[in-house]
């Protein structure tokens, strides 16, 4: 195809095998999509060594991780790892982050993170000095390193941060390259965290992050229950308390103890983008012009309920709407 693809799409579900996630990467190795993007695996297979593995099937593909979560992973290790795949692909890689729940942080460390917001800000910075050749000396409570990597010429890694919030988004704006947002809806965008993302770059003195949210969605087609679709792919999001909040602050009153009615809402509000192939292609058309660099395409309800065919046959015709 002649033109680049601007969307990029998500595989919204653990890899317990390539098959599935295959499906998806092949729509960004033909060209259709822009990147693939992934997120943490806890309990299936390693999300790293699964799209190592995919760089083999699909030589030069573009992928991201929105986003793995910090306390699994040593900032050092953090930035083998990308450096690594984007060696491995032949494109630039972007390595999304975030620091999980402090439960989990207790879970796996000897203690929760004191500041999530200084912890993020330090591990950006180290991992990003490795990349760039520096030696690291940094002691605190969320980790110790002193070394340096080996050099290794590779394609650029770009380092992201996971942001629901405004105050998360003034530690992207001062450390990440990448803003990286689930289920934000448009105006939330461009009132609550573009704002919050250029007060944090200019503190810093350094650009604002380019921003790439995630957009739940699904095509609407004769016998499809969008509601059903809805909670599927949104209620483990819905029962948690800080997407509460931002669903708060967007102005859609969500209660974590009630994520049925809670995807109702979020349909009725449009946190899910529903309609033609062309309607959504629209909708995300003003994701861009409230602030967002980088649309990513969401199918989880449908491939939840509906299997893989179905949410790719979704991706097709929403990418191609996109480009015309």
């Amino acid at each position: 195809m002649a033109d680049r693809p601007t969307a990029s799409v998500l595989f919204p579900v653990q890899p317990k095998g390539l098959g599935r996630i295959a499906a998806f990467a092949a729509l960004v190795h033909e060209g259709h999509a822009r990147r693939l993007w992934v997120g943490q695996s806890m309990g299936a297979l390693e999300t790293h060594q699964v799209l190592a593995a995919l760089t083999v099937r699909f030589p030069g593909i573009s992928l991201g991780t929105g986003v793995t979560v910090t306390p699994l992973r040593h900032p050092y290790e953090a930035a083998l790892h990308a450096r690594s795949l984007a060696a491995l692909s032949g494109a630039p890689f972007v390595a999304g982050y975030g620091p999980s729940y402090p439960s989990f942080q207790r879970a796996v460390l000897p203690s929760a993170y004191r500041s999530p917001r200084s912890a993020m800000e330090a591990y950006l910075h180290a991992a990003r000095a490795l990349l760039e050749g520096r030696t690291v000396h940094h002691d605190s409570d969320a980790f110790t390193l002193h070394g340096s990597l080996e050099p290794l010429r590779a394609p650029p890694v770009e380092f992201g941060l996971g942001v629901l919030r405004p105050a998360m988004a003034h530690t992207a704006g001062r450390a990440a390259d990448v803003a990286i947002t689930l289920m934000t809806p448009q105006r939330y965008v461009h009132e609550a965290l573009v704002p919050a993302l250029r007060a944090g770059a200019e503190e810093a003195r350094r650009a604002r992050p380019r921003i790439a949210t995630m957009i739940h969605f699904a095509v609407s087609r004769p016998g499809r229950n969008l509601e059903r679709l809805t909670h599927a792919g949104a209620w483990p999001n819905l029962t948690l308390p800080h997407y509460a909040d931002m669903f708060r602050r967007a102005g859609i009153d969500v209660d974590p103890n009630d994520p049925a009615e809670g995807a109702r809402r979020l349909l009725r509000s449009g946190g899910i983008v529903v309609g033609t192939p062309s309607d959504i292609a629209s909708a995300l058309q003003e994701y861009r012009d409230c602030g967002v660099d980088e649309v990513v395409l969401n199918p989880a309800g449908v491939l939840i309920t509906e299997g893989v065919d179905a949410a790719v046959q979704d991706l097709r015709e929403v990418l191609a709407a996109d480009r015309a």
